[in-house]
């Protein structure tokens, strides 16, 4: 990281899939062992069993302990909070979340991802109430939070500036059939793109992965990248911005590829 610049991490969504195994995760590699193997090529994990279901606070504190010091995990909410029809609601559904082990990640724990449905549509006044709910602290540990829109009618300049009012980030949807929202309204950057195909054995050809890298550097200076769509007016302030960017989807026996091809692209300290 420069004075300029912020961090870039590169990660994939989970670490536990079948199909890598002979693949990405070499043969009679012991599951266990895996975490640890893929958090020696990656800086970041992308964690999704946490939107389906409560895991337990020994499972965070394990994660933890095997990944090296400079690891961060981002973290996807429960979709118990998200796939509701008030979220005015959520608070006592948001404070169990973040009382039932999820702080046992400690430094480690990176960006919650709140994921929203496709069918959930925007609704100004109980958007701001579910933003209202959010901690930005936690355990004494400082929360960063990034909101995932899959319905067309958040694309709304209204949604970027709640957004940034907050201190929330978009989660900018790439190479999918998502509305992209790739504004900045928070301190840091949050993307996740799908678009790995099965015929590149990186995941991505060289151009693709070219231009997300150039990308991810554009964010990580505070500016938005041209060829991005967006909502709203730019951020008042330009300046550094981490940016955690995951290869998700898409033909997933290729995102570990792509992932490591992508990070190849960044510079060392980036």
């Amino acid at each position: 990281m420069t004075a300029t610049s912020g961090r870039i991490r590169v990660g994939i969504g989970g670490w536990v899939f079948e199909p890598w195994r002979g693949t990405f995760y070499p043969e009679g590699l012991p599951q266990k062992r895996e975490l640890a193997y893929a958090a020696e090529r990656l800086d970041s994990i992308e964690i999704n069993g946490t939107y389906y279901g409560s895991q337990k606070p020994e499972s965070f504190a394990r994660w933890h302990a095997e990944t090296p010091d400079d690891f961060v995990f981002a973290v996807k909410g429960s979709r118990y909070i998200t796939n509701r029809r008030v979220l005015a609601d959520a608070g006592a559904s948001i404070d169990k979340f973040f009382t039932g082990g999820v702080t046992e990640l400690k430094d480690k724990l990176g960006p919650i991802n709140w994921q929203f449905m496709p069918t959930k549509a925007f609704d100004p006044v109980d958007f701001e109430a579910f933003l209202k709910l959010l901690p930005k602290r936690v355990d004494g540990i400082a929360i960063r939070h990034a909101v995932e829109a899959r319905h067309d009618s958040f694309r709304t300049p209204d949604f970027a500036a709640l957004l940034r009012a907050y201190g929330v980030a978009a989660v900018t949807s790439g190479d999918s059939d998502f509305p992209q929202i790739a504004d900045i309204t928070a301190s840091f950057v949050y993307a996740r793109i799908m678009g790995t195909k099965e015929a590149e054995p990186l995941g991505y050809g060289n151009h693709a992965l070219e231009a997300w890298a150039r990308r991810a550097r554009t964010w990580s200076t505070g500016q938005v990248p041209d060829d991005l769509d967006t909502i709203g007016a730019a951020p008042e302030k330009a300046g550094p911005r981490d940016v955690f960017l995951y290869v998700i989807s898409g033909d997933k026996v290729r995102n570990p590829a792509a992932a490591m091809a992508l990070t190849d692209q960044l510079p060392a300290d980036a």
